[in-house]
């Protein structure tokens, strides 16, 4: 546990809760199960959950179990992609090979489940792990060593640049400041990965997306992938701003769709775009409600991107802070109502299967 300690350093707030948003709470399952009972929207539909995290942190325990038990509630999963959480380090050895833990960890995560014992989800079927991309081609030694522990099924790194100078926001692990991206250093890691046929998570808030266009353009080969619809943020220094933000967004997210390079992950808002209240709230929003608060931001990112650059996540456990796996899922499938079979089958399962390169049929 030495190395999982700080796994999510002031962004976990335990049992305490300094801010409403911006920070992960372990969920309360009594208020959960206050939900309205709703039916499975169409639940043949091939589902890959394209971004979920496993961890063991202090009174905070999600691991293979814990996911399967919502993974299991209806909708027809039949694979995940692992994301980086810092989950399981090596807690002995060069500081920049241990995040290597953390892939032998989804690895060993990702056996189990293949050996059917565990039912027919292929959990971590893609791992996406983290690297310190901050030390230029330093950066090949560890993304060598972390595609000999994945077996096959590492596909790439997160790097969480996402960072906002009003301390309410709570900015990612590695983001020590602004314009991380656009570092010397940092570029030089990126290239290295593009060169392993590694692909980028970007992690971003809404108002560095000009920087995810600019690596998309410089690295026009690269396969970049875009966190939880471009980090919209909507509480601290944006809080009472939605309009201004979502112009500002929309305009940002309309030049990164003209790289053909660049998909976008549909969900993940929230815990950051402070729509729905769900500390305060007697009991979780129905997926109606939850359609509702993010058809305008998935609903852009569809017509922008389409459904053949867009894949569905659930960011969970974090976004099951304020509303569970089933429905969250039929939220997604209601804003996705109106897509053709095609395109439904692509948003929900082919993009991901393309993207990160998925040996799973």
């Amino acid at each position: 546990m030495a190395g999982n300690e700080t796994s999510l350093g002031a962004l976990f707030a335990g049992n305490q809760k300094p801010a409403q948003f911006g920070r992960i709470f372990k969920p309360d399952p009594a208020w959960l199960e206050k939900a309205p009972a709703e039916p499975i929207l169409d639940p043949e539909l091939e589902v890959i959950d394209t971004h979920h995290h496993l961890w063991d942190l202090p009174g905070h325990r999600y691991r293979l179990d814990d996911f399967l038990a919502d993974v299991n509630t209806g909708h027809k999963v039949v694979a995940t992609v692992f994301e980086e959480c810092r989950a399981m380090y090596r807690a002995r050895g060069p500081v920049e090979m241990k995040p290597v833990g953390e892939v032998e960890f989804a690895a060993g995560v990702a056996a189990m489940s293949d050996s059917g014992i565990y039912g027919p989800t292929r959990v971590c079927a893609g791992i996406v792990g983290h690297a310190d991309l901050m030390l230029g081609d330093r950066a090949a030694a560890v993304l060598e060593a972390e595609i000999a522990a994945g077996g096959g099924r590492f596909k790439g790194i997160r790097f969480g640049a996402a960072w906002d100078d009003d301390p309410v926001i709570g900015n990612s692990h590695v983001a020590k400041g602004p314009g991380v991206h656009r570092s010397s250093e940092f570029r030089a890691g990126l290239k290295r990965l593009f060169g392993l046929g590694l692909s980028f998570d970007a992690w971003i808030f809404h108002h560095q997306l000009a920087e995810v266009t600019e690596l998309a353009r410089l690295f026009p080969d690269g396969n970049i992938v875009l966190c939880h619809m471009g980090g919209v943020l909507g509480y601290g220094r944006w809080a009472g701003k939605k309009d201004e933000v979502f112009a500002a967004w929309k305009a940002a997210m309309t030049e990164l769709a003209k790289c053909p390079n660049v998909s976008v992950k549909v969900g993940g808002l929230m815990m950051r775009l402070g729509a729905i209240d769900y500390l305060n709230a007697p009991a979780p929003v129905t997926s109606q409600q939850l359609a509702d608060a993010w058809r305008p931001y998935a609903g852009t990112c569809l017509e922008l991107f389409g459904a053949d650059r867009c894949l569905v996540e659930s960011n969970f456990p974090v976004d099951k802070m304020g509303i569970g796996y089933a429905g969250l899922f039929n939220a997604l499938k209601r804003i996705a109502s109106g897509a053709s079979a095609d395109e439904k089958k692509a948003l929900f399962s082919g993009t991901a299967k393309r993207v990160y390169r998925l040996a799973i049929d």
